[in-house]
């Protein structure tokens, strides 16, 4: 049923998280959200210069989503996500270099050059995926082999845009998930658009968690993507209640992106004036005000740290210029192909 009810964000205490963190857990995160920034707009510019093909979304306008939930949750955790995924793989561990070399298609990148930007991997990270919703029955799959093998301290954590909320395999993974009680977190992060459709025309409800939950007998949340300290907050009380109670949450996160939904998109469906507002709550600069109010930063502190980030960033694009092409002798290595004999 249609509803004219917007959402309510999950209430938090920005002072107690500020307690909780700690100075030093919050500049980390911080830097963590200048690394992805200066990340996504030199590999753009890389982009345009012709050094990189193919498809490329960047995460800009975003970071405080999966920085935020990444320092609540842990590391130690599986992760999904979709092709907009160089952040998510940066704050699991990829370091810059790889993951610009696999921009380039270098033999060096985090895919040996075989997966470009929609593709990068960790450790804990089971892939950016290039087909809208490819990752969530993957995460629900996680979630299923945590429950499987009796393991009640991880759980499974799936990103997606509100694209994916209209797709078959989004209902039928939280049909699941609920049926078995899988400790999986669904994270709809709601951009406003599904590449250049608004999410008013796309999707029947208004509150992309709270009314669809329901329907799979689901709790739900709705964060702030645009507040640091309010994504915090959320993720780790979401993140607790999944352990203890061992069953799947759906979240909603609502944030803009700066950017186009892809490197070609001009984003002409935005006005100039209406992204000038977007842009006014960036979420760094949001917890850049706060951090420097609360004495942990400083101006002088952000611009080297600013500048710290750029040259790293830098550095890896140099690392991937001068990285190798793959060697095509290798291009069937990798590969699972049964034979069949007919």
């Amino acid at each position: 049923m249609k509803t004219d009810v917007l959402p309510q964000f999950f209430s938090v205490d920005q002072d107690a998280v500020i307690k909780k963190l700690g100075p030093q857990a919050l500049i980390e995160c911080f830097q963590q959200m200048l690394k992805i920034r200066n990340f996504e707009l030199r590999a753009e510019s890389a982009y345009q210069q012709g050094k990189i093909g193919g498809f490329f979304h960047a995460y800009v306008g975003q970071e405080a989503i999966q920085t935020a939930a990444v320092q609540a949750i842990g590391q130690s955790n599986w992760y999904a996500t979709s092709y907009r995924c160089h952040a998510l793989a940066l704050l699991l561990g990829a370091t810059p270099n790889e993951l610009m070399a696999e921009l380039y298609g270098r033999a060096t990148g985090n895919a040996k050059g075989r997966g470009g930007s929609m593709h990068f991997f960790t450790d804990r990270l089971l892939g950016g995926f290039g087909i809208v919703t490819g990752q969530v029955p993957i995460a629900t799959g996680a979630a299923f082999a945590l429950k499987y093998k009796g393991n009640k301290n991880e759980v499974a954590v799936c990103f997606m845009g509100d694209g994916a909320v209209p797709q078959g395999s989004f209902h039928e993974s939280l049909n699941l998930a609920s049926l078995w009680n899988l400790p999986c977190i669904y994270v709809i992060e709601n951009n406003q658009w599904g590449m250049g459709t608004a999410i008013q025309k796309a999707v029947s409800v208004k509150r992309l968690a709270e009314d669809k939950a329901s329907g799979y007998n689901m709790k739900a949340y709705t964060l702030d993507g645009m507040d640091f300290f309010n994504c915090y907050g959320g993720f780790a009380q979401i993140h607790q209640e999944v352990l203890q109670r061992q069953r799947p949450v759906l979240v909603e996160v609502v944030t803009e992106r700066f950017k186009g939904h892809s490197i070609s998109d001009p984003g002409l469906y935005r006005a100039k004036d209406t992204l000038k507002q977007i842009m006014a709550k960036d979420p760094i600069l949001a917890l850049q005000a706060v951090l420097i109010k609360k004495g942990i930063l400083t101006e002088d502190m952000v611009k080297q740290m600013n500048k710290e980030n750029r040259e790293k960033i830098i550095e890896a694009m140099s690392f991937a210029e001068n990285s190798p092409w793959p060697d095509p002798q290798t291009l069937e290595e990798d590969v699972f192909a049964p034979n069949f004999i007919v």
